[in-house]
């Protein structure tokens, strides 16, 4: 059996990339104007790597260094980026510019590149914010460029689309993003059922599989990272040992626990956010300030290993670059491991490849799960805060905050 020849555009560290691999596929070619990120790449897999801007690369040049002809290409995948449909725009300005922010024209270089090679399939992850309702430009423009291709090359391209959480399919994380697959012959794609959830959720069928915790990705990994200088600095990183486990600044607000130090939702969710031994991590951010999260439960920045072990990265690699830029590399990936769920289904369905049974990138458990880290006093430099501070001026009446509606479809 050939090995399935992918092209990966906006490679950065490779997230989906590692997946794809794990699901047989052959890295042909990536591109990631990003140099740490070519070097990471470099550093790990023999796969060519240009860093250059896509918009300086013609189709033809991406083929040559990966080797291969228009026809010969059985995958394109990438996540253009995705600064201009993230939530924190809206959060940060109550709106974001999305198709008037010039990061918004990748979306014509990544559709480009498939009018120019004509994949047997596509796959295009973003944040959800591409289809909030109201505001889904960004995605009635891959609709548009799409019903282009099939009109200029005779091509049936059909998209299916759906938001997904990595948690349900055994990612040590809950993070959701927004994935789209065409196929060139009109195919559709059929998601994959997820695979894990809590018991006690509605709406989740009892016979998942328990959701992966942060324990089980990284408690193995022990507490000492000497090259590492992880103490989090910055005016309120005294305050995190005051945080149980699980919780973040709110933990500090009227309605919690804590001391009044803070107004009800009136910071980012991430502000001062602790894992918890026991659940999925949080997101994990490309570019956080210093007091947001999230956090290792001993009170600390995560090392590394850890962020990569969260993002189910394979173990063992070496991430290359400044402490900022690491972050930021393993932050904009993919999880792993949800690329290779979505993969194997990609060469079942379109490939008809069969594969084992156990996938490469799961996180087995680590039993038994510590008890919650003991908390402290609150410093002492924090207690003029003490009062009453004013709630998010967005909050409704019913305690809820309003927000946008996203569309969940296929």
């Amino acid at each position: 059996m050939r090995a399935l020849r992918l092209v990966s555009l906006y490679t950065g560290a490779g997230g989906l990339d590692y997946g794809f691999d794990a699901a047989g596929f052959r890295v042909a070619v990536g591109v990631d104007q990003d140099e740490d990120c070519k070097r990471t790449i470099e550093q790990n897999r023999p796969w060519p790597i240009l860093d250059k801007d896509i918009r300086q690369l013609t189709s033809a040049a991406i083929l040559a260094t990966g080797s291969l002809r228009a026809d010969d290409v059985d995958i394109l995948i990438g996540g253009p980026p995705c600064q201009p449909f993230s939530k924190a725009g809206y959060w940060a300005t109550g709106d974001t510019r999305r198709m008037d922010d010039p990061r918004s024209k990748t979306l014509y270089e990544y559709m480009r590149c498939v009018d120019d090679m004509l994949p047997e399939v596509f796959l295009l992850e973003n944040v959800p914010g591409i289809y909030y309702s109201g505001k889904e430009e960004g995605f009635s423009l891959l609709q548009y460029l799409t019903h282009e291709i099939n009109a200029k090359h005779g091509t049936q391209y059909r998209l299916s689309w759906k938001v997904l959480n990595a948690a349900d399919y055994g990612v040590p994380q809950s993070r959701m993003r927004f994935f789209l697959v065409g196929h060139r012959d009109g195919r559709m794609f059929r998601f994959p059922q997820p695979t894990h959830g809590a018991a006690e959720t509605p709406n989740r069928g009892h016979d998942r599989l328990p959701l992966v915790t942060a324990w089980d990705a990284i408690g193995r990994l022990g507490g000492k990272h000497p090259d590492e200088d992880l103490h989090v600095r910055g005016k309120w990183g005294d305050l995190l040992p005051s945080i149980p486990e699980g919780q973040n600044y709110l933990w500090h607000t009227n309605r919690k626990g804590g001391l009044p130090l803070f107004g009800w939702r009136t910071r980012y969710w991430s502000f001062l956010l602790k894992l918890a031994k026991n659940r999925p991590s949080w997101t994990i951010q490309a570019q956080p300030g210093p007091a947001i999260g999230p956090f290792h439960w001993e009170n600390r920045m995560l090392s590394v290993e850890e962020l990569a072990a969260l993002q189910t990265f394979p173990s063992g690699l070496v991430f290359r670059g400044s402490r900022n830029s690491i972050q930021r590399q393993i932050g904009s990936a993919v999880p792993s491991l949800l690329a290779e769920v979505l993969a194997r289904a990609i060469a079942e369905q379109y490939f008809s490849i069969d594969l084992p049974a156990a996938y490469t990138l799961s996180i087995p458990p680590e039993r038994p799960i510590p008890p919650p880290e003991p908390i402290r006093p609150v410093a002492t430099k924090y207690l003029p805060m003490v009062g009453t501070h004013p709630d998010h001026p967005g909050e409704r009446r019913d305690g809820r905050v309003s927000g946008l509606r996203v569309l969940f479809s296929e």
